[in-house]
């Protein structure tokens, strides 16, 4: 009995050493690790942030009636240039029929006023005449007269006015004539022939017969997150890209940022606006949808490696990379970052350009060989 129990543990012994031995083997038999190493290039960086909006006219001149009506001509279509006081449209007066009566009672009561005083003139020339009243009485009716005359061919302008829109003597004054108030592009006419239009008062705003604006002036309205608009500042500059536009970038310059933010769709938003610079040779047509890079910071060729290289320290947070010192041998060298895009940083110091960096991925040799 005892000789079985001890052959039955050498016998466990024997396959437990032989195990171990066979593990040993196998992992001698795998092949080493062997890192991949790159060096350091010059490269542009730029750190920016970016924003989403449209282009926009600087000015945009939005032109209403100063009288109610229906559209009976309009002279201009989008895209047409103007100047200031060039005919935009006619309205078709269309008259209320209070006024209207007012109007005619105003006429009726200085044609009654008038009628009063031409009789009072003509009793105080037989009066002046047979010497029983003075020169002076005489003039007052006469000027009486007249006021009465005046004010009876007032009344008819009124009612003229208010039946049509204008009276006789008034051609380019007219009501229903509506001039451009500003020289630029006719960027819209959102009315047509036969559509009722409102004059702008106190309550109203009035219907919009035409927009104009300067298309050399354009603006870059956008948004930013809450989390970077305390990134920028004023005077940044601003690179922007149309969709509509392949290939072209357009420089401008941020001059707004909002003080107080919005809330959409869960974020705060805060909105921006750069002037662009003019561009003479392409048309930025209004209301385009733009994005706007914003340049933070800039560094024009320099020593700069991958973000992917440089390691940190877990105690003091000091960046940090290996240098290779011979074949798969390396030393930890700290170095002084600069400003990164988020796939390059720039190195102030630590390394010079003809040094080799580890790459923190374990490759095959065959793979090694292969790159």
């Amino acid at each position: 009995m005892k000789k079985s129990l001890t052959i039955a543990i050498l016998l466990i012994i024997f396959i437990a050493f032989g195990g171990s031995m066979y593990y040993l083997y196998q992992k001698n038999a795998e092949d080493p690790v062997v890192y991949k190493t790159e060096q350091p290039s010059k490269q542009t960086i730029i750190k920016k942030t970016m924003a989403t909006g449209s282009i926009l006219p600087l000015e945009e001149v939005l032109i209403k009636p100063n009288i109610s009506g229906v559209i009976e001509e309009i002279y201009v279509e989008g895209g047409d240039f103007v100047k200031s006081g060039d005919l935009l449209c006619k309205i078709k007066v269309v008259p209320n029929l209070n006024a209207l009566n007012d109007a005619r009672n105003s006429i009726d009561e200085a044609k009654i006023a008038l009628d009063d005083q031409k009789r009072n003139l003509q009793r105080q020339t037989l009066l002046f005449d047979k010497g029983v009243v003075s020169k002076v009485d005489l003039e007052r009716a006469q000027v009486s007269y007249d006021q009465a005359k005046q004010s009876y061919a007032a009344a008819n302008k009124r009612y003229d006015i208010v039946k049509t829109g204008t009276t006789s003597g008034y051609g380019n004054a007219a009501n229903t004539l509506i001039r451009a108030t500003v020289s630029g592009m006719v960027l819209e006419v959102p009315v047509e022939v036969g559509n009722q239009v409102i004059e702008s008062n106190n309550f109203n705003e009035g219907t919009t017969i035409a927009a104009i604006a300067d298309v050399e002036k354009m603006i870059f309205e956008g948004k930013v997150d809450e989390s970077e608009v305390g990134k920028i500042k004023e005077d940044l500059p601003l690179e922007i890209t149309v969709g509509a536009i392949e290939d072209l970038v357009f420089d401008a310059v941020l001059d707004y940022i909002a003080p107080k933010g919005k809330e959409e769709n869960g974020a705060i938003q805060f909105e921006i606006k750069g002037t662009l610079k003019r561009q003479d040779s392409v048309f930025i047509r209004a209301g385009l949808s733009a994005n706007a890079s914003i340049i933070l910071a800039r560094a024009d060729s320099v020593l700069s490696i991958k973000e992917a290289l440089v390691q940190f320290d877990d105690k003091t947070k000091k960046p940090f990379v290996e240098i290779e010192t011979g074949d798969q041998q390396f030393e930890r060298r700290d170095v002084e970052l600069g400003i990164g895009d988020g796939i390059h940083v720039e190195i102030k110091s630590g390394i010079v350009a003809n040094e080799k960096i580890k790459v923190w991925n374990e490759v095959k040799p065959d793979e090694f060989a292969q790159n």
